[in-house]
């Protein structure tokens, strides 16, 4: 048995399996900078998916894919915009609702176009061909890391960039600064002639359209196949929780992800790990598949207990967030 062939596998398919969790948590991080609490990221990013997969394959075009993915996700997060900051919705309960709304839709579009033919992944040569892995010269060379972590499809690129360039907006740019003077403190931001609504609704449709990018992604990974369970399966919901654990940092959210897709790659590579190192890691095939399937969800009850008592001094938590600003009580 190739053992540097398994751990190469091994670490390729930890980046696989955090970069759908990268989108959801980058585009919650720049909707909770504004001063929002969104927990409809599990609809969003199943919307996005099941629009995003069908109309790319029309398309025959992954571009499309992405774009439509980004749009309609990007509509879901206009809709908890008119709600609760036109309207002034209680948030919680928006986001919740959303959730249910997004996972409807994706069951009523994809069983409806079931049974009429499915888009098969395979049949749509530039989708399959455009999800293939980009070998980065020289940096995929590099033995054992070299194909895990440097090639890899468009997409993880894209999400690794988009991380990267939102910090770099939300920290080094004027309008991210004012953005987080939103979330900060609205009526402040608003005395200075800040349009905070403008500010909320903008930012909400991009951070929501980033997550239709990532369930998206979770579809194609998948190679489209559709079945009796979400694509997403409660990623959204680790998304939210990893927000926490990024202390709403993007760049290191690309951490934070990195370890939650290594304790759900054990699930899928645990046993070939076993079976290359039967001495140190032959343990790993005495653990209950159930354990595995739990522990993304086990360590996102962990990180949230662990964070609850970080300082506030140095949490990157907006002071407004949840809260629905009355400009009338300014």
């Amino acid at each position: 048995m190739d053992k540097l062939g398994v751990v190469t596998s091994f670490i390729h398919n930890i980046v696989v399996y955090n970069i759908p969790l990268l989108y959801g948590t980058v585009g919650e991080i720049m909707v909770e900078k504004s001063g929002s609490l969104n927990l409809g990221v599990e609809g969003i990013m199943a919307v996005g998916a099941i629009f995003g997969y069908i109309c790319g394959c029309y398309a025959n075009s992954l571009g499309v894919g992405i774009l439509v993915a980004f749009l309609v996700a990007a509509l879901c997060g206009a809709l908890f915009a008119a709600l609760t900051v036109s309207l002034q919705a209680n948030q919680n309960i928006t986001g919740l609702t959303l959730t249910t709304f997004g996972l409807g839709v994706y069951f009523f579009v994809g069983n409806g176009l079931k049974a009429k033919g499915w888009p098969v992944m395979a049949d749509y040569p530039n989708i399959k061909e455009g999800f293939a892995d980009i070998p980065i010269p020289g940096l995929s060379q590099i033995p054992v890391l070299g194909e895990g972590l440097f090639s890899h499809n468009l997409l993880v690129y894209l999400g690794i960039v988009i991380a990267v360039v939102v910090w770099w907006y939300l920290h080094r740019t004027e309008p991210g600064l004012r953005l987080r003077a939103v979330g900060e403190n609205p009526a402040a931001a608003d005395s200075v002639g800040i349009n905070v609504d403008l500010y909320k609704y903008l930012h909400i449709c991009i951070g929501c359209g980033i997550m239709g990018i990532g369930g998206y992604y979770m579809g194609l990974n998948m190679s489209g196949s559709f079945n009796s369970s979400c694509w997403i399966n409660g990623y959204g919901w680790i998304a939210v929780a990893l927000v926490i654990f990024a202390n709403w940092n993007p760049v290191l959210s690309i951490l934070g992800t990195f370890v939650f897709g290594f304790f759900n790659t054990l699930r899928v590579s645990g046993s070939s790990l076993a079976a290359a190192f039967p001495g140190a890691l032959g343990w790993l095939d005495m653990i209950p598949t159930q354990l595995y399937q739990a522990l993304p969800f086990l360590i996102t009850a962990i990180v949230l207990v662990a964070t609850s008592i970080r300082s506030r001094k140095n949490s990157g938590l907006p002071a407004s967030l949840g809260l629905n600003y009355y400009r009338e009580d300014r």
